[in-house]
């Protein structure tokens, strides 16, 4: 029976920082931990959204497609999706959401995946460009992406609110992506504007890292952790 109490992540956001790009999971694994989720692909190719037990790419070029079991990931965070929390949402914007969001459920020191489906006045998402060895570190990399918007567009939001003791690890707050209901438009959210929306939120008490040992270029790095809290805010905000 699949675990729905906690979050299983493969590699840090950390080690995205410096440039370790190299997948070291494939999709296929990556997905008996978890039905939901997200992450990037081997060479920081683009944004990966996990809904309902597939994984999908928002690629560069704005293009949508189904990842094969075979293709590797240097980062993802996925959970078995298990609400514990359902409610509408009426019109609001981003900002708003997020901050009436962790005082009503309370999810100022808590894992919790968030997912949203429904209408969207507009939406606005970013894509990671995909890079070639020797690899660039994380900012320089998305230091120019490509971004891509939509009015009154369906779709659905999914991604995770994690405590900021543990940015580096993950990243502290909220990390969210998006998949138009016609695969037409997905990648890092940068901004939205709800019509009319339905929330759900699954606590988590375990977040659970696995993290890439048998990676020799993992194994040599030297982490250096205000480099990395302000790559990530640089990069991942």
């Amino acid at each position: 029976m699949a675990a729905t109490d906690k979050i299983f992540q493969h590699g840090t956001l950390g080690l995205l920082v410096p440039g370790l790009f190299d997948g070291t999971i494939t999709a296929g694994e990556l997905l008996t931990h978890g039905d939901t989720g997200i992450g990037t692909l081997d060479g920081l190719n683009g944004e990966v959204i996990i809904i309902n037990g597939h994984a999908y790419q928002a690629r560069e070029d704005g293009q949508v497609r189904e990842i094969a079991a075979d293709e590797t990931l240097p980062f993802a965070s996925v959970h078995f999706e298990k609400p514990d929390i359902s409610a509408p949402i009426e019109a609001t914007n981003q900002a708003d959401f997020e901050t009436q969001v962790v005082r009503d459920y309370r999810l100022r020191n808590v894992f919790a995946a968030i997912r949203i489906d429904g209408t969207f006045k507009t939406i606005k998402t970013r894509v990671a460009p995909r890079q070639q060895p020797p690899y660039k570190t994380l900012v320089q990399a998305t230091a120019t992406q490509p971004e891509f918007s939509g009015e009154h567009v369906q779709g659905t939001i999914v991604g995770y609110y994690a405590p900021q003791l543990f940015q580096g690890a993950t990243v502290g707050g909220f990390h969210l992506h998006f998949l138009s209901q016609d695969h037409q438009l997905g990648g890092h959210l940068l901004g939205f504007e709800i019509e009319q929306a339905e929330l759900k939120i699954q606590h988590f008490a375990d977040f659970q890292v696995h993290l890439p040992i048998d990676n020799e270029a993992y194994l040599q790095e030297e982490f250096d952790n205000e480099t990395i809290d302000h790559a990530i805010n640089k990069a991942e905000r």
